[in-house]
């Protein structure tokens, strides 16, 4: 104010005399005169308050809560999943905000008082993010039914499965056509949330919270700004991924996560699939023992299968995925697969688990092959999903028979719910199936690997790759590899603890694995036709921390411990076992190089794919920071 606001020099008025008089007055009385002067300071205030905060601010008010109510309208319209509401109702916010924005206008005259310029920057970035929007869905519209969305009269729902699918991939860089354009309104609404300054706000006003309230918006809206910077190049990839152009083709590869291994689970099955212009094939499918029986030679297997694995001595396709890094490890396999017989150029490698195959069951419903049902129900002989006990069982008990097409009878299941899935009303199931599949790229259940470079990176960028990636502060990894060890993952349960305390200058952490299994053991008698599930989990496990961290203690181990370096961290490696109706704990502690420290400390832990039983707690200096069911990446500071 006192730039604005400056005392009256009586030089400077013709009304000197009548002043001087006027003060002369009352200064008999000073007190009188404070309080007289601070009345109508009162009074002035509140006349300008009323006139330029108060009244504007009303105003304000009644116009946002009119956008916040479209805005909640707007979200019940997209559960609904019908485009012409969502379309409806966005023109009616667009309207709605345009006031609201006119309105807010009323007080951009004061921005120099920072609280104003923050607000003038959030209604700014409001309008670009409803831009945004509204380019999107005018973008998708004309297209809105091949992408899961209730649309007018359908048509193309009367294309038959594989024309359905065509039409969806060669109109997919259409509907991509304005992305550059939203994210240009996204990147401006970044740009003005980013100059929002959360300290400058006081903790609470009452019981409310007021400063992590804004802390936590403006973190929400600069992560999903970058998610969408992030996910921009796989998009605009997607039409040449899905053969829009040219021929792809791309090699399944199925991880069986009830025997866990370093990318998620191990190699059960195979596939090749051929995509061009919409239209799929499966030119190859069958078991990985198929496949390595298709090598003539093996090489001898690395030190860590030989180590560890029982009985192994030789390099297999089934074993290769033995690094944590899915990059890492599809070197290992292509540098036996270009060995194979029944090898073929591919442009691109999909490795997903057995929770996409049960995931497409409750979303489809029951499924028959070869006169077998598949059902994502529970079943009592494994607690787990029918599908997965009934695999295991026409796949690995043993009998005196041949069992016809045992082999490709996963492919076949595969295939079936593809068509499944194309062979309805994209309305019906589209938008679900789409949601699922990319919740378990986030949760690690599907990775890929491509072999054009921007496609690659592309999906690195949007954490899709499996890689173990490089960060800033602190950061955990814990790898665990059942080798030989049954079916037994299906049985465990995991809590993974992570402990961090300060002490003089040094950062120390603790890490802890517990494993129980508290199911019987199988009948493990094959002369007897067992079906070996639950048997003494053989655990290879590795802790992936800063490099330059020392080790203060490994506790739990049956081996010796090892430490060295891998992937640009240190590694602490050991072994141990869980039986059947048991538990086991692996804790190690260390400390931090000393380039991490107390101030800004920040905590990265990646998940192992493939992982769905494991919870995890983390403190930080003596306070809980989290609990729950360990799903994706987490950071926490």
């Amino acid at each position: 104010m006192k730039n604005i606001l400056r005392p009256i020099n009586p030089k400077d008025s013709n009304e000197n005399k009548s002043m001087k008089k006027f003060q002369f007055k009352f200064n008999k009385k000073p007190w009188l005169i404070a309080g007289g002067v601070f009345a109508v300071l009162i009074v002035i205030l509140a006349v300008l308050g009323y006139i330029f905060a108060y009244a504007p601010a009303m105003k304000i008010k009644a116009k946002g809560m009119e956008v916040a109510d479209e805005a909640k309208k707007l979200q019940a319209d997209i559960k609904l999943n019908d485009i012409d509401l969502i379309d409806a109702r966005v023109n009616t916010l667009v309207e709605k905000y345009a006031a609201f924005e006119k309105e807010s206008q009323s007080v951009y005259w004061a921005t120099f008082i920072p609280y104003v310029a923050d607000f003038k920057n959030g209604v700014e970035a409001g309008r670009y993010v409803i831009k945004a929007v509204d380019e999107s869905v005018e973008a998708i519209y004309p297209y809105a039914d091949l992408i899961g969305f209730k649309q007018g009269e359908q048509n193309f729902y009367d294309k038959s499965a594989e024309e359905r699918l065509q039409t969806a991939v060669l109109t997919l860089d259409k509907m991509l056509e304005s992305i550059d354009s939203v994210a240009k309104n996204i990147e401006e609404a970044e740009k003005r949330i980013e100059q929002i300054d959360p300290d400058r706000y006081p903790e609470k006003i009452g019981e409310t919270e007021v400063r992590a309230q804004i802390i936590q918006g403006k973190d929400q809206f600069q992560g999903m700004a970058s998610l969408f910077v992030d996910a921009k190049p796989l998009l605009k990839q997607l039409p040449q991924i899905l053969g829009a152009e040219e021929e792809k083709n791309y090699l399944i590869l199925f991880q069986n996560t009830a025997e866990r291994r370093a990318t998620g689970g191990f190699y059960t099955f195979f596939a090749v699939f051929n995509i061009n212009k919409g239209k799929i094939s499966i030119k190859d499918s069958s078991d990985i023992y198929d496949l390595d029986n298709s090598i003539a030679v093996h090489p001898a297997a690395p030190k860590e299968i030989l180590e560890y694995h029982k009985n192994v001595t030789k390099f297999y396709l089934r074993d290769s995925n033995i690094s944590p890094d899915f990059v890492k490890s599809v070197k290992l396999f292509d540098s036996l697969y270009q060995k194979s017989g029944r090898k073929v150029d591919y442009d691109g490698i999909i490795a997903m688990d057995s929770k996409v195959l049960v995931d497409m069951l409750r979303i489809f419903g029951d499924t028959q092959v070869n006169g077998l049902n598949f059902s994502a129900e529970t079943d009592a002989r494994c607690d787990c999903p029918q599908v997965i006990y009934s695999l295991f069982d026409i796949v690995d008990r043993p009998v005196n028979y041949v069992k016809v097409d045992r082999k490709r009878i996963l492919g076949n299941l595969m295939l079936e719910l593809f068509y499944k899935a194309v062979g309805f009303s994209p309305s019906k199931y589209w938008g679900q199936l789409a949601q699922t599949m990319f919740q378990n790229l986030d949760e690690k259940h599907i990775l890929l690997y491509f072999t054009d470079k921007d496609a690659q990176t592309a999906v690195q960028r949007m954490n899709y790759a499996g890689r173990i990636i490089e960060v800033e502060g602190d950061y955990l990894h814990v790898n665990n590899v059942n080798f030989a060890g049954a079916k037994s993952n299906l049985f465990i349960d995991e809590e993974l603890i992570s402990t961090t305390t300060f002490e003089a200058g040094k950062v120390i952490r603790e890490v802890t694995m517990k494993f129980k299994n508290p199911h019987p053991a199988s009948d493990c008698n094959l002369e007897r036709g067992g079906l070996c599930l639950n048997a003494t989990l053989r655990n290879w496990i590795r802790f992936y921390v800063p490099k330059d961290s020392k080790l203060v203690s490994f506790q739990g181990s049956k081996t010796d411990t090892k430490t060295y370096e891998e992937l640009d961290k240190t590694v602490f490696e050991g072994f141990m076992t869980v039986d059947p109706k048991g538990a086991a704990t692996v804790k190690i502690k260390y400390e931090l190089p000393s380039s991490i420290q107390k101030d800004g400390y920040k905590l990265y832990i990646q998940k192992q794919p493939g992982v769905q039983k494991q919870t995890l707690t983390v403190e930080i200096d003596g306070k809980k920071q989290s609990s729950a069911l360990f799903t994706e990446d987490t950071v926490l500071e």
